[in-house]
């Protein structure tokens, strides 16, 4: 599915020369489930985005479904990341002012996708995550284990081909954490790849390859032999 080739990415100002990633090369195959781990600062976050396209590298190869996309506009992007990505946020990144159905039908909106079937969508979604009976809620009416399964809703309407998360249990007790690592685990289960940020060995557990990066560099990257029961 992905393929990246000597990525770098260096962060430049005036004064200052920051080099976030450096000669990254890593395949992510269809139906994976990837833990991306490490400290903070250690380029987890920018490999993310720029594997979510929303940034660019500052050299190096990025090949997407077989294809090179370092040569792509960004209206071209634009149009890769909706029809194929899902994005979980630490932050939920809900629209206040929306409704839950209408924060789910949101990416729909950009597609060629009928009020009908968008309609169907949106329910079929928010009744596989329990929220069904919240669709007319607005998301501060909701806790953060809620708002958290809505923000995944929202990324799985589009029937995207890869999930990317970026520490999506942040923000949530225990128990809502778990609910919200069993879904993605489900939904990988199911075919779905996912590329998930975080800092929890015990969510990493739940991954079945872990990425384990310092100082914008690579240092592991193997099949994952615990289970979640086991660093629980």
């Amino acid at each position: 599915m992905i393929t990246l080739t000597g990525l770098q990415k260096v962060f430049r100002t005036r004064d200052v020369e920051t080099t976030a990633l450096q000669q990254i090369n890593l395949t992510i195959n269809a139906g994976d489930f990837v833990a991306i781990m490490g400290p903070s600062g250690c380029g987890k976050s920018t490999l993310l985005s720029i594997l979510g396209m929303l940034d660019s590298p500052t050299s190096g190869s990025y090949t997407f479904a077989g294809t090179e996309i370092g040569q792509y506009s960004e209206k071209q992007l634009a149009q890769l990341r909706k029809a194929n990505l899902g994005f979980v946020f630490q932050s939920f990144n809900l629209i206040d002012e929306l409704t839950v159905a209408e924060n789910v039908a949101l990416p729909l909106q950009y597609l060629s996708v009928s009020k009908a079937e968008r309609q169907q969508r949106v329910d079929a979604m928010l009744k596989r995550v329990g929220l069904d009976h919240r669709a007319d809620h607005l998301p501060q009416q909701l806790s953060g284990g809620q708002q958290q399964r809505v923000a995944i809703a929202r990324a799985l309407v589009i029937k995207p081909s890869l999930i990317l998360a970026d520490e999506p249990t942040g923000n949530l007790d225990s128990k809502n954490g778990e609910e919200v690592m069993a879904m993605l685990r489900a939904l990988n289960r199911e075919g779905t790849t996912v590329v998930m940020v975080t800092h929890s060995e015990k969510e990493g557990a739940y991954a079945d390859r872990l990425v384990k990066m310092l100082d914008g560099q690579i240092l592991l990257d193997r099949r994952n032999n615990l289970t979640q029961a086991e660093v629980a």
